[in-house]
């Protein structure tokens, strides 16, 4: 029986340029620490750091991991380094709001889920704190909606595409793999969830649009589809909730 639908949010629930936005993104930040690293040096230890997140094995949580790589080898505060990313996002983040578009539908389609009476899950990529991906949510229109789990930096010790990650949502919400749908466009990262056991819906909405959705991070962490089953269910956003009556039937 369904009981939890897990979301994507990046060129799912958002849709963007990644290459475009991460132009803007990068200088901005490194901004923040001209004081104590120079941009070419801030933008190397960012990369190293998060490349080292992304391959986590569950030993810490990500926040951890992450300041353990960026702050090796450079003589600077672990905890002024944190306040200074938590500021950013906290007061400068919303500047990059319109380079992204919120799926039309994103809204109507989680009012209806929670009709249902399923647990909504944000399934995104933890790498960001809580205060960026409560914004991009909110930059999805999605302010106010009941959702049970938001995964972030702070929350969990996998990322996407480990099992590890699908095993740990599904142990925070209290639910078993067969009984979650998951909802996502790439199928590296989240049809992979077919692994783990759960149900798959591939959102093709990012697909119409003529930028390269995360070309970047596809370029930087690989797209690895070997033995990735296809997805279970495919098509737009919008007809998530017909497969969602489908599995409640």
């Amino acid at each position: 029986m369904l009981r939890a639908v897990l979301f994507d949010l990046d060129n799912t629930l958002i849709l963007f340029d990644e290459v475009s936005f991460m132009s803007g993104y990068f200088p901005l930040l490194a901004g923040k620490f001209s004081d104590i690293l120079a941009p070419d040096k801030f933008a190397a230890k960012l990369l190293q750091a998060t490349l080292i997140v992304h391959k986590n094995d569950g030993s810490m949580i990500n926040r951890e991991l992450f300041l353990n790589a960026f702050c090796d080898g450079s003589n600077v505060d672990r905890e002024d380094i944190w306040r200074r990313f938590e500021r950013f996002y906290r007061e400068d983040f919303d500047q990059f709001k319109d380079m992204v578009a919120a799926t039309d539908c994103a809204r109507e389609v989680f009012v209806d889920v929670r009709k249902k009476g399923l647990k909504i899950v944000i399934a995104t990529n933890p790498l960001w704190p809580l205060a960026a991906q409560i914004k991009r949510l909110s930059w999805a229109g999605l302010g106010g909606i009941d959702i049970v789990l938001i995964t972030h930096i702070d929350n969990m010790s996998f990322c996407k595409p480990q099992p590890g990650y699908y095993r740990q949502i599904c142990e925070m919400i209290g639910e078993k793999a067969q009984d979650c749908l998951m909802v996502g466009d790439d199928p590296a990262n989240d049809m992979v969830a077919a692994k783990f056991g759960m149900k798959t819906y591939q959102a093709v909405d990012s697909l119409n649009r003529a930028e390269s959705p995360l070309q970047l991070s596809k370029q930087v962490i690989g797209n690895n589809t070997e033995g990735i089953p296809p997805a279970d269910f495919k098509g737009p956003l919008a007809c998530v909730p017909l497969t969602v009556d489908t599995l409640l039937q």
